[in-house]
C-alpha cells in the first residue's frame, strides 16, 4: 500500500508545477485583458470582451479537449499545407499549462478589471496632473491598490484553477488523479475498496494544498489592507 501512496504523493508535485505555471499564464492574460477592457479603445475592448465571454461560457473539459486535440490537428494541417513538414506532437505538460492558463486568464480578466474600476479615477488624474507618465501611474498608483482589491477574487480563481489541474490526466500526464486511479486498479485484489481509498487520499492532498493557499493569500490580503484598516480606525 505504501508504494501506491508514495506514487500519488509524487504526483502532487506535478499538480503544483502545472498549477503554478498555469497561474503565471493566467495572470499575464488576465492583466492584458483587464487593461484592454479599461483602455477605452473599442477594438481592444471588443477583443477582450469576446475572450472573457466565450471562455467563461464553455466548460473547462470541453475547452481542454478542443484546444489540445483541435489545436494539434490544426497546427499539423497548417504545416502540411505549407509543405513537407514533419508532424508535431504537442507536449502534454505544455498543453495543460497553456490551456488551463488560457481558460483562467478569462476569469482573471474580470477580477482585475473590477479591481481597476474600483479605484477612484481622481487618483489617476491627480498623478497625471503631477506629470507622471501612464506607466508610472499604473506602477505607483493603480497596481498596488488593484492587488489589494483583487486578492479575494484572485484567491477564488486560484483555488478553482488548482482543482482544474485534475483535467490534465486526460492529456496523459501522470498527476495525482491519474495515479490514484491507476493505484486503485492495481490494488483492487489486495485492498478492499482500493479505488475509493486512493481517490480519497488524492482528495486530501488537494485539500491540503488549497488550505495552505488560502492561508498564504489570506495573510497577503491582511497585509495589503493594513493601511486601509488603520485609516478607517
Amino acid at each position: 500500500m505504501t508504494p501506491y501512496l508514495l506514487s500519488i504523493l509524487e504526483g502532487s508535485l506535478l499538480v503544483l508545477q502545472v498549477g503554478l505555471a498555469s497561474l503565471v499564464v493566467a495572470v499575464v492574460l488576465g492583466m492584458a485583458g483587464a487593461l484592454a477592457k479599461t483602455s477605452g479603445r473599442p477594438v481592444a475592448m471588443w477583443m477582450a470582451d469576446v475572450y472573457a465571454t466565450v471562455i467563461r461560457g464553455v466548460p473547462d473539459l470541453v475547452l481542454m479537449l478542443l484546444l489540445f486535440y483541435g489545436g494539434q490537428m490544426g497546427l499539423n494541417a497548417l504545416l502540411e499545407a505549407l509543405g513537407d513538414w514533419p508532424a508535431i506532437e504537442i507536449d502534454p505538460f505544455a498543453a495543460g499549462v497553456l490551456t488551463i492558463g488560457f481558460i483562467y486568464g478569462a476569469y482573471m480578466t474580470e477580477t482585475f478589471r473590477g479591481a481597476i474600476l474600483a479605484i477612484p479615477k481622481g487618483q489617476m488624474e491627480a498623478a497625471m496632473a503631477f506629470g507622471m507618465r501612464p506607466w508610472q501611474v499604473f506602477w505607483r498608483i493603480t497596481l498596488p491598490q488593484m492587488v489589494r482589491l483583487a486578492l479575494p477574487g484572485f484567491t477564488n480563481n486560484w483555488l478553482v484553477l488548482m482543482k482544474s489541474t485534475a483535467l490534465v490526466s486526460l492529456l496523459g500526464l501522470q498527476d495525482m488523479t491519474y495515479l490514484a486511479k491507476q493505484a486503485g486498479a492495481a490494488a483492487r485484489g489486495e485492498i478492499t475498496n482500493a479505488p475509493l481509498l486512493f481517490l480519497a487520499f488524492a482528495a486530501l492532498l488537494y485539500l491540503a494544498m488549497t488550505s495552505v493557499s488560502m492561508w498564504v493569500l489570506g495573510w497577503l490580503e491582511k497585509k495589503y489592507s493594513m493601511g486601509v484598516r488603520l485609516e478607517r480606525d
